[in-house]
């Protein structure tokens, strides 16, 4: 129930003079508060709001700026890897054909070039730091000239793999010109990726 209204009150209420003073103040009491409003609005004055909207917009620039360099970023890394992989397919031996085509390879360049064969031991060294890739290290014996020689390692050189001499050794024979040569060499396997390979034919002798 509401309370009753102190007489006092009342009385006081119905003084025309004292009405007025009270709607006075209530009516002073609106334009302060308006007043206020005006210079102090919620959140700040327009000034400050388009401070802030400013602020907003840069930071909102430089995070799409951000997310434009990541993008080339990722774009330049996908291209490195697809680049990487592209290498390592054409050049790298795939495991399961690894050792018949490198004897192909070994043998067309002997052929190519019309220097001898001899003995040949090849071995396989994992390389370090990777689970994925392999080394096959080839210590072959060859017989034939210096020209013959210079024609080996240009096939080599000009060979699909990635073939690459270490030492080399020379030592002419007691009879004609022939040198006794040993070398070594390292060839490269891959024990992922692609797995089929189209084996080069064997050539059947020098050029003439």
């Amino acid at each position: 129930m509401p309370r009753n209204i102190d007489p006092r009150w009342k009385a006081w209420l119905r003084e025309p003079r004292h009405a007025v003073r009270l709607a006075l103040g209530v009516l002073l009491a609106a334009n302060l508060a308006a007043a206020w409003f005006a210079f102090h609005t919620p959140g700040g004055t327009v000034e400050d709001l388009e401070r802030e909207l400013s602020d907003k917009r840069r930071q909102l620039a430089a995070r799409l700026q951000a997310v434009e360099r990541l993008k080339e970023q990722a774009a330049k890394a996908e291209s490195a890897r697809q680049a990487g992989e592209a290498f390592l397919n054409n050049y790298f031996l795939p495991r399961q054909h690894a050792y018949s085509l490198l004897e192909i390879e070994l043998a067309n360049a002997a052929r190519r070039s019309g220097i001898r064969a001899r003995e040949r031991n090849i071995s396989f060294e994992p390389i370090e730091g990777s689970d994925t890739l392999g080394t096959l290290i080839i210590n072959a014996g060859f017989e034939g000239t210096y020209a013959d020689l210079i024609e080996f390692l240009y096939a080599i050189d000009r060979s699909r793999r990635l073939i690459i001499l270490e030492q080399l050794q020379a030592s002419p024979q007691q009879a004609g010109g022939a040198l006794a040569m040993t070398l070594k060499l390292n060839a490269f396997i891959r024990m992922e990726g692609p797995q089929e390979a189209d084996e080069p034919e064997l050539v059947s002798a020098a050029p003439a």
